[in-house]
């Protein structure tokens, strides 16, 4: 067995694995289409993945995770939290792990559908992780827009009373916003605005936690009351509701193309900026969840923030600390919407640009522009013509998120590395695949069963 050592041999071994290194990835290169050349370009450093990653999961869909205690409970709460944090960080890392594998054979994966195609084959690659997570993630744009209108309305609401202004006039403000940051060109391209993201994520978590606290401690807060709903049926489907909300708040889905962003080679880079996420989902999501849901109990909203305005419409904190919090996360809801615009945008590049011609050349930058923007036009349409979205959104954690990362994650490893059926690893991942598999069903019976119920309050441009 030959190594590499001091000596000459060794520097010449070394200098040919180089050169082997950059002919393959030249070859690559020259095979990629527009979608992979132009949005997913191969430049980042691990600190930029983990500032992709924060972005795409610490967002604020969190603030949502007092409502899901309202139905666990405090024990059921945080062993699910605790539970979803554990899994996520070991479903990516376990992605993370494929990935460089196939990087290691000369086959890099730049999609998810890129994987499964490889590993599950052309129909499932097809017909099910592709369009699942295009529904995925272009469903958080729409949510994304959606919640970016509502904050923009709170703050209007706190500084004019009257009202004259309706909610999908704010949904489209927010969504003239999303037109021009849609048009920034590539994946890499994002990391100083996901930087701010990571810092803006950490804002609002704190104020928020600030202010539950200080209204849990006043005078001024609800009474106290965590006891779960005596009607067996609303309890048992709220907590299936609830698993989803956490699932969703847990969710990525694009951790291939995150990996992608970096520059070869990958190896060990993801974990760091996994590292780099996960101190962040600890910090911000136990914070928000525990001081939401003891400052508010059975009461707490489907937004922490609604829960600062008292019953009476008086604000329980001062309304420049509402006002501040609503801007902190406006701003980082458009860094998460345009995250999760990066699948679409790939596909849309694919389709319509030229790899042969250049990245800002008027061939590729006329129908770049022009496909981007009806992409937001339309996703802003559907979150001002549905402004129940989250009922939707709920369904669509249970059908997406929780396949794409608590179970085929787990998938991929085992057929990828086939760890012996008598190991503990393998029967480890088998459980978390079919223990989150039956979870996801009964998330989206769950799911489906809220829509049901809330259909009657169904409005076209509600005003909500």
């Amino acid at each position: 067995m030959s190594t590499i050592g001091p000596g000459s041999n060794g520097v010449v071994n070394e200098e040919n694995n180089m050169k082997s290194f950059s002919s393959t990835t030249t070859n690559n290169h020259k095979q990629l289409d527009a979608g992979a050349l132009f949005v997913l370009k191969s430049k980042g450093s691990w600190w930029h993945s983990g500032y992709h990653l924060t972005t795409s999961i610490v967002a604020p869909p969190l603030l949502s995770l007092p409502f899901a205690f309202a139905s666990l409970g405090w024990t059921a709460g945080v062993l699910s939290l605790v539970i979803g944090a554990i899994v996520t960080f070991y479903s990516y890392n376990l992605i993370s792990l494929v990935l460089e594998h196939h990087a290691d054979l000369g086959h890099r994966h730049l999609r998810f559908r890129d994987m499964a195609y490889d590993i599950l084959g052309p129909g499932w690659s097809k017909y099910y992780v592709g369009p699942i997570q295009f529904m995925v993630c272009y469903g958080a744009v729409v949510g994304n827009i959606l919640l970016g209108g509502q904050c923009l309305k709170a703050i209007y609401v706190l500084w004019d009373t009257n009202e004259s202004m309706k909610l999908y006039q704010f949904v489209v403000i927010f969504g003239g916003l999303m037109l021009i940051l849609a048009q920034i060109p590539s994946f890499h391209s994002l990391r100083h605005i996901n930087l701010i993201s990571l810092v803006l994520c950490l804002l609002y978590s704190a104020s928020a936690t600030a202010a539950s606290i200080y209204i849990g401690t006043s005078s001024k807060g609800p009474h106290k009351n965590y006891t779960l709903s005596s009607n067996d049926e609303t309890r048992i489907f709220g907590i299936f509701n609830a698993m989803a909300i956490i699932a969703t708040t847990f969710g990525n889905g694009i951790i291939p193309e995150i990996q992608a962003t970096l520059a070869p080679p990958v190896k060990g880079k993801m974990f760091k900026g996994l590292c780099v996420c996960y101190t962040v989902v600890i910090v911000t999501f136990f914070s928000v969840a525990v001081s939401g849901y003891w400052a508010f109990g059975n009461e707490s909203a489907g937004l922490v923030l609604s829960n600062f305005i008292g019953h009476d419409g008086n604000p329980l904190v001062p309304k420049w600390f509402i006002m501040i919090i609503n801007i902190f996360t406006i701003l980082q809801l458009s860094a998460v919407a345009v995250v999760y615009l990066q699948p679409t945008n790939e596909v849309l590049e694919r389709t319509f640009a030229d790899p042969k011609s250049g990245e800002f050349s008027a061939r590729n930058m006329i129908p770049r522009m022009i496909s981007r923007s009806i992409s937001v036009i339309l996703a802003t349409t559907i979150a001002a013509m549905l402004p129940f979205f989250g009922d939707i959104n709920a369904m669509i954690g249970a059908f997406g998120f929780l396949p794409l990362d608590f179970v085929l994650p787990v998938v991929f490893y085992n057929l990828t590395f086939k760890p012996s059926k008598k190991s503990t690893l393998f029967w480890l991942n088998t459980s978390i695949a079919v223990i989150f598999s039956m979870v996801g069903v009964t998330a989206a019976v769950a799911a489906v069963r809220q829509i049901s119920l809330d259909a009657k309050t169904y409005k076209l441009f509600a005003n909500v």
